[in-house]
């Protein structure tokens, strides 16, 4: 006999990780704000609220539920993201599964309990502060003009570099290369546009590491 597993059943299962985040209920928007923002910064995803972290439902009322996510969204995030909602009945119990897409107006900011505005993004279960690196790569892929730089010393530095070693940080960097800190941040959000680098969030501090399939030999 075939037993079907209800849908919401089949997306707990999964956890929390990369595109996926429970929630037990929303007392707060500017916390929902920050997983809105790291989803729609990252690879896009679904928050489900009514879920407790051990995966159990807890169930929300619905209404009021919606309009704190659709505060988060439009008052506590800018720009405001899009969003979509399903409604789950489980057990007599009302889960909220919101849907956030990869946003191509990065980067979104939330506004925090002090009343600035952080840029967060989604690191496998967790949302954390995007670095000025990133700021700085997302400023760039919004710009309609054409990357241009000179292949200079601090830049041969950083190639040379990662041809010797597997990775780099930025303060590697900024001390090899003996540029400022401001001017190392440039150089990687550059490389990473370029896609001759690639940035790794798994370790701390963050480290760049070189695109082996990018032909250096352009750069001469």
């Amino acid at each position: 006999m075939k037993v079907t597993v209800h849908p919401l059943f089949q997306l707990i299962a999964e956890g929390e990780h990369q595109r996926q985040d429970f929630k037990y209920c929303i007392n707060d928007s500017r916390k929902i704000a920050r997983s809105l923002v790291a989803f729609a910064n990252t690879d896009g995803g679904r928050l489900l609220v009514g879920v407790k972290d051990n995966g159990r439902i807890a169930g929300v009322r619905s209404e009021e539920e919606y309009y704190m996510v659709e505060a988060a969204a439009r008052i506590y995030s800018r720009p405001a993201i899009p969003f979509e909602v399903q409604q789950w009945e489980v057990e007599g119990k009302t889960v909220l599964e919101i849907n956030v897409e990869a946003s191509k107006q990065r980067p979104h900011f939330a506004e925090s309990d002090d009343k600035r505005w952080l840029a967060y993004i989604r690191k496998n279960d967790e949302n954390i502060l995007a670095n000025n690196v990133l700021l700085k790569l997302w400023k760039l892929q919004n710009d309609a003009v054409g990357l241009m730089f000179t292949y200079d010393q601090p830049r041969k530095v950083l190639v040379t570099y990662l041809e010797q070693h597997d990775s780099i940080t930025l303060s590697k960097f900024s001390r090899v290369a003996q540029i400022s800190r401001m001017n190392a941040e440039d150089i990687l959000a550059e490389f990473l546009k370029m896609q001759c680098i690639h940035i790794d969030l798994n370790h701390d501090p963050v480290q760049y590491v070189l695109n082996h399939a990018f032909d250096l030999t352009s750069f001469v």
